[in-house]
């Protein structure tokens, strides 16, 4: 499976099983866009084959790939929700069972990386490990057992990744943006400022928020089988509380009329899969979609209008999903309440994607435009 990503492109579409070791570089710079291949710079170096890994609070995704003129060409994808934090906000601590299960997919993700000769990569884990009395039990468990070393990110760099990995999707003549990551454990927020001449990506990262509450963590404490009315807007004003500081903080924040939202995580990529009604996900009718603010209401009353049954034999949620789902719903329908918008572009892309511009970048494969270059 050979995929490409672009600027402007589709990346990798999620399939098989997988691999990884290694640890991040020092230092290493990112970019809101992905460049063009430096061939004087890339005949200096060896070549070598990247991996980005991000362990989440609900799935463990890899992605490898090699830079190529447009940006790089991803050669082998993996993704399975493990659940790692499950049960972690009633026992702060991480279950034997989500442990076994993070450690088999893990491994996969060796694997793969030893089959494909990955040479630079960088392992992250969030929310999860951040929280988890047990964090560094784990980590160490990883390390023996998988001889992996994952670094554990703050949430302000997870809030930069995602940035990193996604802003390539904005409207490039809009004043001004809000980029939401969606997690398991923590939702990642920020106000973008629109591109300008000199500006890089953290320049125009104006304000950035982490909220600690996912889908996982909401589906736990609200119930996700069987979410009524009530349910929902519980869910809702229990997110709006926690992001009324951020709201408030970007109130003076210039807009214009193509101010959007531009959304990373399962759940827009879920609801924009049924928005399609496609009877299997396919990411490349999904990455880069726009949704009206009109079409993404009506989907999200289609998703509150199924029962666990029904949303577990959507192809596009499944029963992996099919309680979780309408929590991602309620953090979402919170940001469109803030944020009102006309309209919202969904990535199918984000954490993995902006760890291998800053490898790639570090290493000075393309010739990047400055202004969309992270200082280190």
């Amino acid at each position: 499976m050979e995929l490409s990503l672009s600027r402007h492109g589709t990346g990798a579409v999620e399939a098989g099983a997988a691999g990884g070791f290694a640890g991040p570089p020092p230092g290493a710079p990112a970019s809101s866009g992905l460049g063009v291949l430096d061939e004087g710079a890339a005949a200096r170096r060896p070549a070598h084959t990247y991996a980005a890994l991000d362990l989440g609070t609900n799935n463990c995704r890899l992605l490898i790939a090699r830079p190529t003129h447009e940006g790089f060409r991803v050669v082998d994808a993996f993704s399975r929700i493990v659940r790692l934090g499950e049960g972690l906000a009633h026992s702060g601590r991480l279950s034997e069972g989500a442990i076994q299960r993070t450690l088999g997919a893990l491994a996969v993700c060796r694997d793969k990386m030893r089959a494909r000769a990955v040479t630079r990569a960088r392992l992250i884990a969030t929310e999860a490990c951040r929280a988890a009395l047990n964090g560094g039990e784990f980590l160490a468990r990883v390390s023996a057992d998988v001889g992996m070393e994952l670094e554990v990110v703050d949430r302000e760099t997870e809030a930069q990744l995602a940035a990193a990995g996604c802003a390539a999707l904005a409207d490039r003549e809009a004043r001004s943006l809000v980029l939401f990551d969606i997690g398991g454990g923590s939702t990642e927020i920020v106000w973008l400022a629109g591109e300008e001449e000199g500006a890089s990506l953290r320049e125009r990262m104006r304000a950035w928020t982490s909220l600690q509450m996912g889908v996982v963590t909401l589906a736990e404490k609200f119930g996700g089988h069987e979410v009524d009315a009530a349910a929902f807007e519980a869910m809702v004003d229990h997110v709006a509380q926690a992001l009324a500081p951020f709201v408030a903080q970007t109130a003076g924040e210039p807009r214009c009329d193509r101010f959007h939202l531009l959304g990373t995580s399962g759940t827009v990529t879920t609801l924009a899969g049924v928005y399609l009604g496609l009877m299997r996900y396919d990411r490349r009718r999904v990455d880069g979609l726009w949704m009206g603010d009109d079409a993404v209401q009506e989907t999200i009353a289609m998703l509150r209008g199924m029962d666990y049954a029904q949303r577990s034999a959507n192809g596009c949620i499944g029963h992996e999903r099919a309680d979780l789902v309408l929590a991602g719903c309620a953090i979402l329908e919170a940001i469109r309440r803030a944020f009102p918008a006309p309209r919202m572009r969904i990535a199918d892309r984000g954490l993995r994607e902006g760890i291998l511009v800053q490898l790639m970048s570090a290493d000075g494969v393309w010739r990047h435009d400055p202004v969309r270059d992270i200082a280190p």
